[in-house]
């Protein structure tokens, strides 16, 4: 590292908005820190948070954060500073920005300077607008302060041939569809699914399930096979043994509901795994991992997730309640 942690700003832009803050990474987890640093600059969609309350994430194209580990925790990020930015296991960059209800641990590496928290809440609003109805594409650039823009998608390798030619694949997939809507998620939410699948001509059951599996598969099956090939000792045949029982199922109900390329993809991930040392292996686990939890950032984004407006939490006890 040249520079030291502290005193390394970073702005973050949403271009579409006419919107700008700058963050001061501030020492946190300076590993954690590094990695985004040295990423820079990249964009993205921009997310939000559907469940946890007023939060800002988007999906980075970064593979160490899947197995790096914050060490100066938030033991509940609801008690963090309006402003606090984190670094996440799921490769998310993430803002808060509001009232949070979810009480889960954080990493943070920085925080949104102080004149610039009302240009954070406005964009929070504009994206939870878009996330939840409107569904306009906001693209968001995290940049080096006082630097030109600009975006890369890293392409890993591998010794194994099958398995260097995959993970191009999966690369060139990853590139293309990273700040445009990948074309079978598209028509999925259009309602064209070739295979029928959804009972009765239904498509929101089908979207829902298409959910439910993307996002562990990518957060908990691929993101625990990065960290298993780093963080333990297992032995590369159970590495092996546990990418066959976690995948390929998920895998192949996703492929049925219109996800050919990823099905492909774990096809020939399997199909070469027994030539793979660990090196190999974390190689195409990290770059399947970005790819599925690309999948997953716009799934989020294109769900119908207004489809039940009317339906609305009770704020008194026993409301809605039957006897």
């Amino acid at each position: 590292m040249t520079e030291t942690s502290t005193g390394r700003h970073i702005e973050i832009v949403w271009p579409d908005l006419g919107i700008t803050v700058t963050a001061e990474l501030d020492g946190r987890n300076p590993e954690l820190a590094d990695a985004l640093w040295e990423a820079l600059p990249y964009q993205s969609l921009q997310g939000h948070a559907l469940v946890a309350g007023e939060h800002l994430y988007h999906h980075v194209p970064i593979p160490k954060l899947l197995h790096l580990h914050g060490d100066d925790r938030i033991a509940d990020r609801r008690d963090a500073p309006d402003g606090t930015v984190f670094c996440s296991a799921l490769q998310h960059l993430g803002i808060k920005y509001g009232t949070l209800t979810e009480p889960m641990g954080a990493a943070p590496v920085g925080q949104v300077r102080a004149e610039d928290m009302p240009a954070l809440l406005e964009a929070g609003q504009a994206v939870w607008d878009a996330v939840y109805s409107t569904k306009k594409e906001i693209l968001v650039e995290v940049r080096k302060a006082g630097t030109a823009g600009g975006h890369s998608i890293p392409r890993l390798t591998a010794a194994d041939p099958d398995a260097d030619r995959l993970l191009q694949d999966v690369y060139a997939e990853t590139e293309r569809h990273w700040l445009s809507a990948p074309a079978e998620l598209a028509d999925m939410h259009q309602g064209w699914i070739p295979s029928g699948a959804g009972s009765f001509e239904t498509v929101l059951p089908t979207l829902l399930f298409v959910n439910g599996e993307t996002r562990p598969l990518g957060y908990a099956s691929y993101g625990g096979l990065v960290r298993g090939a780093v963080n333990t000792d297992m032995p590369i045949e159970s590495l092996r043994e546990m990418a066959r029982l976690l995948v390929g199922i998920p895998a192949e109900f996703l492929g049925y509901c219109g996800l050919d390329k990823l099905w492909d993809f774990t096809q020939r991930f399997l199909a070469c795994l027994d030539n793979l040392d660990r090196d190999d292996f974390l190689a195409v686990v990290s770059q399947m991992a970005l790819y599925i939890n690309l999948l997953g950032a716009w799934n989020l984004h294109l769900f119908p997730w207004d489809a039940t407006d009317t339906l609305r939490q009770q704020r008194t006890a026993g409301a809605g309640r039957q006897v």
